[in-house]
């Protein structure tokens, strides 16, 4: 992968190889790779409606089941939500600086996103680490540990990649790399970034919000 890579950021400088027919192409591709993604995604929702609309008599018929502590979506949740809301801004902001050949925006605009995705995760530690030492929730806790796991673990998953990808767009930015008529790499990342942040909201609003009966329309 890493050689896969080098390559196409090498046919990429060169000048000669990115037509516009090829550039067509990688934007297929990736819009591609995003829809699969989303798809990933579904079925993981699709296992937590599934469990929270038509709950069992195994967990009580109620939901969030009776022995699960959940999280207050308005404490640690709902600021990851803001600090990847505003990583969104940040990294339209560098894109903004590129499309003006303003590379100092563009360098910081990126410095502030990869500092945002960083400490998102890292109060996505915090989180895990109060979820098995305060609120008893574990992967093996039953159908909510399970589905809030797979999908917020998963989501880290995601956030992880793509702010090392941000890393790498931020060291070619410093390399000079990326031009306003030529910086699908820039692109694509941002693409992946804005698609993180969208499942993040659709995470806070069903799995931390409505699922865990704190909405009004609340389930029990």
């Amino acid at each position: 992968m890493a050689a896969w890579w080098r390559d196409v950021i090498g046919e990429a400088n060169s000048g000669r190889y990115h037509t516009p027919i090829v550039r067509i192409g990688l934007r297929y591709g990736m819009a591609l790779f995003i829809a699969s993604e989303v798809m990933f995604f579904v079925a993981f929702f699709w296992a937590f409606f599934n469990a929270s609309l038509f709950p069992t008599e195994a967990i009580g018929n109620v939901w969030p089941p009776k022995t699960v502590h959940v999280f207050d979506p308005w404490e640690l949740p709902f600021v990851n939500t803001l600090i990847l809301l505003l990583s969104g801004v940040t990294v339209t902001w560098a894109h903004w600086g590129l499309l003006k050949n303003n590379r100092s925006q563009l360098i910081w605009g990126l410095i502030f996103t990869v500092a945002l995705g960083l400490t998102f995760l890292s109060l996505q530690i915090h989180e895990y680490g109060e979820a098995y030492s305060q609120l008893n929730l574990k992967l093996t806790t039953g159908a909510y540990g399970a589905t809030f796991f797979m999908l917020t673990g998963f989501h880290g998953f995601h956030v992880t990649v793509g702010t090392i990808m941000l890393i790498v767009i931020l060291g070619r930015s410093m390399a000079g790399h990326f031009s306003p008529d030529h910086h699908f790499g820039f692109e694509g990342v941002a693409w992946y970034w804005h698609f993180v942040d969208v499942v993040w909201l659709f995470l806070f609003f069903c799995i931390y919000w409505w699922g865990a009966g704190k909405a009004p329309i609340a389930l029990h």
